[in-house]
């Protein structure tokens, strides 16, 4: 695959030009408020192929697809109550919802990886927003990164893992959540099967009562993105829990930590630490032959999305 990969910035022209790809067939990365994904014409199982091949994703692994707006969604989905109920509230916002396939929609079988059911969200963003109504289709998209590799938050993060295997970049800025969405799924009550961008707590007061944590998960046939047990991984070795810094390693500090390399937060502010942690472990990635030492992260809020991300880059490699 050997593509010129054009940098488009965001004035309305460069828009509709990434617009207009994607309802050819190419593929687009674009900015939302989680991280940068990497879109393609969701009812065009060409261009979807194409989203596996540039990020070499193993095929068994769903897709999301961007919708602008819940009208939209409704056109591929069966939406319960309760599902209605978290898209009122959440929607746009970093939420995915998975939910049976609605008979007929018209969506590739490489989306669903051949399953009832589809991953949808609506993201907050105007660029995105303005992406998702000038393309006119649903849009997959995964993060803008070479598969199992560390999420882009920045247009540099997917340039530097993606030229030349893309059509287009669209340059956002940086991403202001720096997570990937929060992934629920119904059976039939409301389930995480991601901890992400939306902090549990609050879907809890939503829904009026705590949201069920998945107990089933399978990395060898995920549901929902982001279930394989390595994924987010830097090239370098990742040791959690860090009191302290050994020879041979840097050290992502959160809080107040004297001798940390880079800090996810000085203050200990989990949104902080959230919207800093895949552009700090692509800082930290670059330092030759060292090992990601990271200072112990609060399991709560957001904290669980981050630790969520943390223990997948430390896990074990084929």
């Amino acid at each position: 695959m050997d593509k010129n990969t054009r940098h488009l910035t965001t004035e309305d022209d460069a828009v509709a030009e990434a617009a207009n790809l994607l309802r050819t067939g190419g593929l687009v990365a674009f900015p939302t408020e989680t991280v940068y994904g990497l879109g393609a014409d969701a009812s065009n199982s060409t261009a979807v192929a194409q989203i596996f091949a540039a990020k070499q994703r193993p095929q068994f692994n769903p897709l999301i697809i961007h919708l602008p707006d819940l009208t939209q969604a409704r056109k591929y989905a069966d939406f319960s109550d309760a599902a209605l109920q978290l898209a009122q509230a959440f929607w746009p916002g970093p939420l995915t919802l998975v939910l049976p396939l609605k008979k007929g929609a018209a969506l590739s079988p490489l989306v669903t990886a051949g399953l009832t059911s589809v991953g949808i969200r609506v993201p907050a963003t105007p660029l995105a927003q303005s992406l998702l109504r000038k393309a006119a289709v649903p849009v997959a998209a995964p993060s803008a990164n070479p598969s199992g590799q560390i999420s882009p938050t920045r247009a540099a993060h997917v340039a530097a893992g993606l030229s030349g295997r893309i059509d287009a970049i669209l340059d956002g800025g940086a991403c202001g959540v720096g997570v990937e969405s929060t992934i629920v799924g119904f059976d039939p009550e409301p389930v995480l099967l991601r901890p992400g961008g939306l902090a549990a707590e609050d879907i809890a007061r939503v829904l009026g009562h705590p949201l069920r944590q998945n107990t089933s998960e399978d990395p060898d046939a995920p549901t929902s993105p982001g279930q394989l047990l390595s994924h987010y991984a830097p090239r370098a070795a990742v040791r959690l829990n860090a009191t302290e810094k050994r020879a041979g390693e840097v050290l992502l500090g959160f809080g107040p930590v004297a001798d940390a390399d880079y800090s996810l937060s000085e203050s200990g502010d989990l949104i902080e630490a959230a919207a800093n942690l895949f552009d700090a472990l692509h800082r930290l990635d670059g330092v030759t032959g060292a090992t990601i030492a990271v200072s112990p992260i609060p399991d709560k809020g957001l904290g669980r999305a981050i630790n969520d991300r943390l223990k997948r880059a430390a896990a074990p490699r084929d």
